[in-house]
């Protein structure tokens, strides 16, 4: 629901807010005043292309912002949710700036948006009726919808449309499947042939390290055992080894100690050194006894290697990611070698699926022409009082063909859905689109929302011009008609009408002011004395005279008793 609109430089309106409530909300003024500057200024806060003509002479740019209570709105809250934008207490604000060099701005509260995301908001908020073009009742593609919804058919149409996306998507992995038998029959070679290469290869956990350590020590055997005696020379107690020179210097240092207590430290730390060399070259002894060579086991190692280094360029740079590269051809083996039974598993499905979307779309298909007629003719009837009796209103429910002219079935079934009209007597009905008066497809678009005020989704109509070309009786039924509407939806209409403005929950009027040499537009709620005034300005264009004053009493009097009836 729009609760405030604020505009500041738009066309005669310098800076002013105008206040809305629930219900029925009329604009009213003489010709001229302005009151097309609320319906322009809203249009362009709602995502409308902007016309820089229209940024009041003297300044550079115009700003509107709009405070729109959508706590009621499921569809908008979602689409804010989605987004990640946060409603204040229910409310959101929508500002627009332009620029005079035709650049702007557009925010949902303080969010920077895109027109298209603008106008994909707007349109689950705002219907605006007559020389403006955001409309949803003129796209063709709500009217299936709209048609559902009437007929309580909406569950059965998203079980349809989830049924056929499924099955789709089931196609689609099936011609998949198909498509790809070459490829995958190749795949599964190459798979079968690493799968027996690797298994073959029986390789161990650290194989690898184990395998490049013995490699190293075999290939330098020779230098290994040369080392081994250089080193036993270096420490035995040979002459010049380390422990026989160790030991010499033990006992001389026993000698020192015997003359000087000083040196009996020192000579038990180099016995413990000398013991230390001892066991050293007892270790070196043992690991040399020990170590086996042959030029055979040095070839074999090296075949080994040779062989583990083929697996590791084509599979993997480490034992574990061969194993890993192993299990995935298995797996990929076992899902080709399981291909037939996925074939089969794929067209049960598409079968079944198939026949039960099939089934789905020929009831829906049905149940809309049955219910076509219903919502054909009570929008009729709702035509007729509103002073269209010649007027024809088509709910049009035809299948879709294909290139072979037979039905096609879409994610919303057999069905194209479009609401066709021929306003005056021996015309061919036409889209809706066709209309050209505003006052003719304002009423239409009054009669259709009247119809399904009950299950349309958005919060505010707006109404332009709606009493074009009606006065008498047509009037009163479409006055009577936007009231009982507006007990539903929020309505906002401008009109020249006193019996449309009598029945108003909130009426506003709009006049023209000069100060300083300059024109401005004045809006203002009004009631008592005020609003009686402006009704009789409405009868008879003067406020002036007894009768007219008298007559504006009667219909106030008049509309608030049939309000309190209600």
């Amino acid at each position: 629901m729009l609760e405030e609109l604020f505009i500041k430089n738009y066309a005669l309106a310098d800076q002013l807010t105008v206040e809305f409530t629930s219900g029925f909300n009329i604009l009213s003024g003489e010709t001229g005043s302005g009151k097309s500057v609320i319906i322009g200024a809203l249009s362009l806060v709602l995502g409308e292309k902007g016309d820089v003509t229209a940024i009041r002479t003297g300044t550079s740019e115009t700003e509107v912002s709009a405070v729109i209570n959508v706590s009621t709105n499921e569809g908008a809250r979602s689409w804010l949710s989605e987004r990640e934008i946060e409603a204040d207490d229910g409310r959101i604000i929508l500002r627009r700036i332009l620029k005079s060099t035709g650049r702007g701005s557009m925010f949902i509260q303080s969010v920077p948006s895109t027109k298209a995301d603008i106008n994909e908001f707007t349109a689950l908020l705002f219907d605006i009726h007559g020389q403006h073009e955001h409309q949803s009742l003129l796209s063709v593609d709500n009217h299936r919808s709209l048609l559902d919804s009437f007929a309580g058919l909406k569950p059965s149409a998203e079980q349809l449309k989830t049924d056929f996306l499924e099955l789709g998507a089931i196609k689609k992995e099936y011609q998949k499947l198909m498509s790809d038998e070459r490829e995958m029959l190749r795949e599964a070679d190459l798979a079968s042939f690493a799968v027996k290469e690797i298994e073959d290869a029986k390789l161990q956990p650290g194989e690898i390290e184990q395998l490049e350590t013995e490699h190293k020590l075999l290939s330098q055997a020779e230098k290994l055992f040369m080392l081994f005696e250089d080193m036993h020379n270096s420490l035995s107690e040979g002459s010049g080894g380390a422990l026989s020179g160790l030991r010499s210097g033990v006992n001389q240092l026993k000698e020192l100690g015997s003359i000087e207590p000083a040196f009996e430290e020192a000579q038990g730390r180099l016995e413990n050194a000398f013991y230390e060399t001892e066991d050293i070259l007892d270790g070196l002894e043992r690991y040399k006894n020990n170590f086996s060579f042959s030029p055979d086991k040095l070839a074999a190692c090296e075949e080994r290697l040779s062989e583990i280094l083929k697996l590791r360029k084509k599979y993997g740079d480490t034992v574990d990611e061969i194993f890993n590269f192993l299990e995935e051809s298995r797996k990929r083996v076992s899902s080709i070698e399981n291909r037939e039974e996925l074939k089969t598993e794929y067209l049960e499905k598409i079968s079944k699926l198939e026949k039960a979307v099939l089934q789905q779309a020929s009831d829906l298909s049905g149940q809309r022409k049955s219910a076509s007629k219903k919502l054909q003719m009570e929008i009729q009837q709702q035509l007729k009082a509103l002073g269209m009796p010649k007027a024809e209103f088509r709910v049009h429910v035809e299948a879709r063909l294909g290139e072979n002219g037979r039905p096609v079935c879409g994610v919303n079934g057999f069905d194209a859905v479009e609401f066709l009209i021929s306003p005056n007597q021996g015309e061919p009905p036409k889209r809706l689109r066709t209309i050209a008066s505003g006052g003719e497809i304002s009423r239409v678009m009054l009669a259709i929302k009247s119809v399904l005020a009950a299950i349309d989704t958005v919060d505010c109509l707006v109404f332009d011009e709606i009493d074009a070309g009606i006065g008498g009786e047509i009037a009163v039924s479409v006055g009577e008609h936007m009231y009982k509407l507006s007990r539903f939806k929020q309505i906002l209409c401008i009109t020249h009408l006193a019996s449309i403005a009598v029945r108003a929950d909130n009426h506003i009027r709009v006049r023209k002011k000069t100060a300083n040499d300059r024109t401005f537009t004045v809006i203002e709620s009004i009631s008592g004395d005020e609003r009686k005034f402006e009704i009789a300005r409405m009868l008879s264009g003067d406020t002036d005279t007894d009768v007219s004053l008298k007559h504006a009493e009667e219909l106030l009097v008049k509309a608030a008793g049939e309000r309190e009836g209600n």
